[in-house]
């Protein structure tokens, strides 16, 4: 093979290169004194070295390198091998380098490698880490210099190098300096885009789906960095925004990089640090909030500086004389006035999040931010809204300002006066905008498409982003002026609803304004009730259904036995539709069947007995006795039973038996005759108690295994004991004939649980029922063995 090399490498240059990577392809498993020797290793840097090489055989011939390189051995073994090469003369020459990037990062690697396993020890005389100091300025300027390298392979050995560090001595604390360069050149966008970038079109998104792959494991090296050495990079940083300032040439990719760089630094810094503002993070903040940065009017450029902005919020929360620059940074053409839409809602949504994180120290600003956010309402209320303005993310509608306004306002450090007038000037336009849509299209009608709904549909979500700054006690017992407004507000709302009920859009943010009104207005709701019912009850979709109940459930929780005549009103509408949509046949199983019908289904079933449930606890049994509404009672009993004993969700049928535990002790008395409910009694001792509580818990498919069976095995024991204190000798003789003696329960068995069941130890009746249920079970294989 040396021979062929000698003879064939300026004869035949393909011959020759063709037995170099078949000697490359031997080097992986024959003893490496085979190739590492004086024979092999002087021809193979010559073809390296030599400036008149051909490059297929250089390439071959680092290919041999590479491979004797990646010889595995022991580590000792290793290092003697790397200081034997003479890789110093490939260092040595910039331009060869160059040419041989894969050698120069391969060796690196090795070295490396080598300092992981052996530490930072002497070994004969010499430490791997001075092999890899030697080797660093290259693979550095192969990093600046060459494209050829793939970006992972680099971005794991500096990473790798990285970790090796503990705390970086000046030399290394300048090869850091290097590597966050690196990092920086890498995360920059290509300027080629830069428009598309700006306007977001198919090829902008494209590029930064893209370049989001591409920062992954560089920001992640770059954070380690940061947390590995925070001084060095603090002074990168500052650096990089001195430069951004003092250029007049400085672009909008090196802007954005630069900002992306400082945001993540933030990521990294304690609370501690954050807050003191250590180091330079103080020098670092000023700048970032009292500097006029170029290229903001670009899209990409400004987001980033309004999340690098929000990432420091906690510094400005201990640092209040910051609060000026952080309020124009988000109201000026920086942030909700940037005339790019995505930007001003973005900035909308951050503005909103640093109310919330520091709403007591923005009081004494609210005159100022409520002037600055004025144009910006009077476009919001005057603006004909069509799909265009609403391309930006859910979470980003334009209703977030009116929600952070709501909080300033809100603040019991306003005084009511003050209160109700900044109420009154953000209510009125909203609602006389909504009032002239809504006759508008009355008069020539409303497309569920139309621009008209949209408008609606923002001017709702503003009123209810609105009225999250207030509570029931502010407006109805500090200012009551408040309230009044509201409870206007809402009033116009319902005529949308009751003029275009069927626009299923404009139904969801109405209810979930009705939401709010329930929380801030309390029992002054009311009277507006009955319309509110009357017309979402005019919908029987599942999913209309379930986001009517759970309205109604909001209205029980909060309300309790005072919306007792409401429930007896519409629970006769409620209980129709639901035992026709909820039937046995309503939930097919098999393969297929896991639809969007049959999921909205179940989350019907869900809420339903969740509504059940909350009747229950809330003193609301009596709601199912009223004479218009007991024809409905057998149906439901049916229902719950069902869920009780079958249903594939275990914590539902915990909610279950929970419900028929409260009607017991409702209806029940120990005395047959006063029972409230006729047949009642007979249902539970028949059906519940023998089909729930003994035949559902003997089935193999109850797992005493599993946390939530377990919860549900407790309640089930619980209702044992409530009937036996409820329905006396009638449950036990019935349950004992026609239940445990059905099951062949052996008669000892039978009398032990009528003593634990009579004894005030629930934990010793479960303890006992638990064994018993698994001894009737294996009795049912065959197998039983009492002890």
């Amino acid at each position: 093979m040396v021979r062929c090399c000698v003879l064939y490498h300026s004869l035949d240059t393909f011959l020759a290169a063709a037995a170099l990577d078949t000697m490359r392809r031997y080097v992986t498993w024959i003893d490496i004194a085979l190739v590492a020797n004086d024979a092999f290793v002087p021809l193979l840097f010559e073809l390296i070295l030599a400036p008149d090489s051909i490059e297929q055989l250089r390439a071959a011939a680092v290919g041999c390198v590479l491979a004797i390189l990646q010889k595995r051995m022991v580590p000792r073994q290793k290092v003697a091998l790397l200081r034997s090469l003479p890789v110093s003369r490939v260092f040595a020459d910039p331009n060869l380098v160059i040419k041989v990037p894969y050698l120069v990062t391969g060796y690196a690697a090795e070295v490396l490698e080598c300092c992981k396993k052996l530490g930072f020890t002497d070994i004969d005389s010499s430490t791997p880490v001075e092999l890899l100091e030697e080797a660093l300025p290259s693979v550095f300027y192969v990093m600046q210099e060459s494209e050829e390298v793939e970006l992972g392979n680099v971005v794991e050995f500096l990473s790798d190098y990285v970790i090796t560090m503990r705390t970086p001595l000046q030399k290394q604390a300048v090869y850091l300096g290097h590597i966050l360069e690196f990092i920086r050149v890498q995360i920059c966008y290509d300027p080629a885009h830069r428009n598309n970038l700006d306007i977001l079109d198919r090829i902008g998104r494209e590029e930064e789906d893209q370049m989001g792959e591409r920062r992954k494991d560089l920001l992640v090296l770059f954070c380690s960095i940061c947390r590995l050495a925070p001084d060095v990079t603090q002074l990168f940083i500052q650096n990089l925004l001195i430069r951004a300032l003092s250029s007049s040439e400085a672009s909008v990719e090196e802007v954005e990089a630069t900002f992306t760089l400082f945001y993540r630094l933030g990521e990294t810094v304690n609370e501690e640090a954050m807050r003191t503002g250590s180091g330079l993070l103080r020098e670092l903040v000023q700048m970032l909030l009292s500097s006029q940065f170029p290229c903001l009017s670009h899209r990409m450029v400004a987001l980033i500086y309004l999340e690098t902005v929000m990432r420091f919020m906690k510094f400005v929360q201990d640092n209040p004389q910051y609060i000026p620059y952080v309020l124009a940074a988000f109201l000026d053409q920086r942030g909700i006035h940037h005339p790019n839409l995505n930007v001003s809602r973005r900035a909308g949504y951050l503005f909103m999040r640093a109310v919330k994180l520091m709403k007591s120290k923005f009081v004494p600003y609210l005159d100022m931010i409520l002037r600055g956010l004025q144009d910006t309402i009077t476009q919001f209320t005057t603006s004909d809204w069509c799909s265009k303005n609403l391309e930006c993310s859910v979470s980003e509608d334009g209703s977030q300002i009116f929600e952070a306004i709501g909080l300033l306002i809100g603040m019991e450090d306003v005084s009511p006066e003050k209160q109700s007038d900044y109420v009154a000037a953000f209510l009125r336009p909203l609602c006389q905008k909504l009032n002239e849509v809504l006759l508008d299209s009355k008069a020539q009608g409303l497309e569920e498409s139309s621009a008209k709904v949209l408008t609606l549909q923002q001017i709702i979500m503003a009123l209810n982003a609105l009225s999250k700054g207030f509570n029931a006690r502010l407006a109805t017992s500090i200012c009551p002026a408040i309230g009044i407004m509201f409870k206007q507000a809402l009033s116009e709302v319902l005529e949308i609803l009751i003029a275009f009920p069927n626009i299923k859009i404009l139904r969801n943010k109405i209810t979930s304004f009705i939401h709010r009104m329930v929380d801030i207005l309390g029992g002054s709701i009311f009277p507006c009730l009955p319309v509110v019912l009357k017309q979402l009850l005019m919908e029987s979709e599942p999913k209309d259904m379930v986001d009517f109940l759970v309205l109604v459930n909001q209205l029980i929780s909060k309300f309790s036995t005072s919306v007792e005549g409401i429930l007896e009103e519409i629970f006769p509408a409620i209980a129709t539709r639901l035992i026709v949509i909820l039937s046995k046949d309503a939930f097919p199983s098999g393969p297929g069947c896991n639809t969007e019908e049959v999921r909205e289904l179940q989350e019907l079933q869900r809420i339903l007995y969740t509504f059940l449930h909350l009747m229950a606890n809330h003193n609301l049994s009596s709601v199912f006795l009223a004479p218009n509404c007991r024809g409905y009672l057998d149906a439901l009993m049916q229902l719950l039973l069902l869920a009780a004993c079958s249903h594939k969700d275990v914590l539902l049928r915990k909610l279950c038996v929970q419900i028929f535990m409260k009607l017991i002790k409702d209806w029940c008395t120990n005395c047959n005759v006063d029972d409230k409910v006729p047949g009642f009694r007979s249902f539970i001792i028949e059906k519940f108690a023998t089909d729930c509580c003994l035949y559902s818990v003997l089935d193999k498919s109850f797992e005493f295994h599993d946390a939530n069976t377990l919860l549900l095995f407790g309640e089930i024991v619980l209702a044992q004991k409530v009937m036996y204190e409820k329905l006396g000798s009638d449950f036990i003789i019935h349950f004992v004939s026609k239940g445990l003696q059905a099951a062949r329960c052996p008669h000892e068995l039978t009398e032990q649980y009528y003593q634990k069941l009579q004894a005030n130890d629930i934990k010793a009746l479960k303890s006992f029922y638990q064994l018993l249920v698994e001894n009737l079970r294996q009795q049912q294989n065959g197998s039983l063995v009492f002890r």
